[in-house]
């Protein structure tokens, strides 16, 4: 019964999404973009918050911060829109990602996906937790150049010629905004990181396929009139390389070792 629970929470869920298809087309291609992303919060549906506004504020930020906000922060840094497009963006990007949030919310209730289970999580004290963030940003800005440089170099060249100069134009403040970018995807991601009722290298797994798919694997397997398909699934290999090791990384670092209080957590496993 959970696994049709579960099944029937993707293909609802991802109907949200095509919503974009009223103007853009392309319906069965939003489809299964929304399935992918229900999909990505099955684990938070199970084992996040057991309630349904926190659920609710839980995966609204994460689709916001990391759907929205950070996709278009790297388009305006390379100039590949202008602010009145990005503008435009940030706001259908927000009504389609709330009205999501609301839906899986719901679903999670009514399908009965979430385990009553009152284990707890345990989490690193303020200090440290700001600390860790930090550094997370950081890993994410070495994961940016080493993935995104092997990338640029044999696969993108051709599609972003002027980007290695925008990239000398700013300097170092160009390395600057991507650790920013780096600590708000991981401050997106505390909430989850921190309700996930399951043990720390499952969390970490989960944080980082949500970081992957929402911030790039969901939509960019909707065809679009900026990019290429090869172009499409070169970025959605080049994200995953550096947001999922983001939100692994984050995870990992923000969570400290099993102790007795989260021996009893549950791994991702159906029943």
């Amino acid at each position: 019964m959970m696994n049709l629970r579960i099944g029937l929470y993707c293909l609802l869920g991802g109907l949200s999404l095509t919503i974009a298809a009223l103007g853009a087309g392309h319906f069965v291609w939003w489809w299964l973009s929304g399935i992918l992303v229900a999909a990505a919060f099955v684990p938070v549906a199970r084992f996040g918050p057991r309630r349904v506004l926190a659920q609710f504020c839980t995966i609204l930020l994460l689709l916001v911060i990391v759907g929205s906000v950070c996709l278009i922060w790297e388009t305006l840094i390379f100039r590949l829109s202008s602010r009145e497009e990005a503008r435009s963006s940030l706001v259908g990007g927000i009504t389609m990602y709330f009205i999501l949030a609301v839906v899986l919310a719901l679903l999670a209730k009514f399908l009965k996906v979430t385990e009553p289970s009152a284990a707890t999580v345990d989490r690193r004290p303020a200090a440290t937790s700001a600390l860790m963030v930090g550094l997370s940003g950081i890993a994410y800005v070495i994961y940016y150049l080493i993935f995104g440089s092997i990338t640029y170099q044999f696969f993108t060249r051709q599609y972003y010629p002027e980007a290695e100069k925008v990239v000398l134009s700013l300097g170092l403040w160009f390395w600057a905004m991507e650790v920013g970018r780096g600590i708000v995807m991981a401050l997106a991601a505390l909430p989850v990181i921190y309700t996930l009722r399951m043990r720390r290298w499952p969390a970490a797994l989960t944080v980082g396929a949500l970081l992957w798919i929402v911030g790039g694997a969901a939509p960019l397997l909707v065809p679009n009139a900026l990019m290429t398909t090869s172009q499409r699934y070169i970025h959605i290999v080049e994200i995953l390389t550096q947001n999922a090791l983001l939100g692994i990384t984050a995870t990992l670092l923000l969570r400290p070792k099993a102790t007795a209080a989260v021996a009893s957590l549950p791994a991702a496993t159906s029943r």
